[in-house]
């Protein structure tokens, strides 16, 4: 139990405070990028600076988290991309309302972040350590179908009709490489993200611009990648036939 423990602090320290720290880098894209996503800089844009909306919105996905830590013995992508980074803003921001002094600091959000990381970490695995084999057996018979239905189709769905708010030319791309991801991939998100992406800057920069051909190239040039690994090309021919 204690080598869990150090070990989860270390992890949980360096993994929260470079996570942090690259949200926070984010805010300067495209001049600037580092280890953060555009889905976590999303959230905390959405949360609009408030520190109460950012530990509500952490707190949510701690539950799943733990229950995932619990059932799987493993740690979801929302422990980093979620938690650590909304509750390390949410601590900067009871002090200073001012996002860029503080959700927007690459330096204070690796120190928050850090932190964060280390006692939430530590927390979910020292939790699924001391939990019994029974009840976890138990959780992962209730959590698995859960997560299913959450990763497809109910998460597909909500980015779809974000999307579609978003505006025509967001809402098409959107639909259109969301449905080639549900065919290639089996699940639509990724192609609702990178057509939220490329719909949104055609619409700011226009066709024409060098930057949204590229990124259509590299989109299409992805997803032609990614269904003749997967063999979907021969099913697709099998099945014309």
């Amino acid at each position: 139990m204690i080598e869990v423990l150090i070990y989860s602090l270390i992890i949980g320290a360096v993994g929260g405070g470079c996570l942090a720290a690259g949200a926070a880098r984010m805010f300067r894209a495209p001049e600037v990028q580092a280890m953060g996503s555009f889905r976590t800089l999303g959230e905390l844009n959405a949360c609009g600076g408030d520190p109460i909306s950012h530990f509500s919105f952490g707190l949510g996905f701690l539950f799943s988290s733990a229950a995932s830590a619990v059932a799987a013995g493993a740690l979801t992508q929302d422990v980093f991309h979620r938690i650590v980074p909304n509750w390390a803003a949410s601590i900067l921001l009871f002090g200073n309302k001012n996002v860029e002094e503080t959700l927007q600091n690459p330096a204070k959000m690796l120190f928050a972040g850090a932190g964060v990381g280390a006692v939430v970490v530590a927390f979910l695995n020292t939790l699924s350590a001391v939990i019994p084999e029974k009840l976890s057996t138990i959780a992962s018979e209730v959590l698995v179908p859960a997560t299913t239905y959450l990763i497809n189709p109910v998460m597909p769905a909500i980015f779809w009709l974000a999307a579609i708010d978003g505006g025509k030319m967001c809402g098409m791309w959107a639909t259109v490489l969301g449905g080639v991801s549900a065919l290639v991939t089996g699940n639509a998100l990724p192609g609702l993200v990178l057509g939220i992406l490329v719909g949104k800057s055609a619409e700011e920069n226009g066709y024409k611009s060098n930057v949204v051909r590229i990124l259509i190239a590299v989109v299409v040039i992805m997803f032609v990648a990614i269904a003749y690994f997967r063999g979907f090309f021969d099913q697709f021919f099998v099945a014309a036939a």
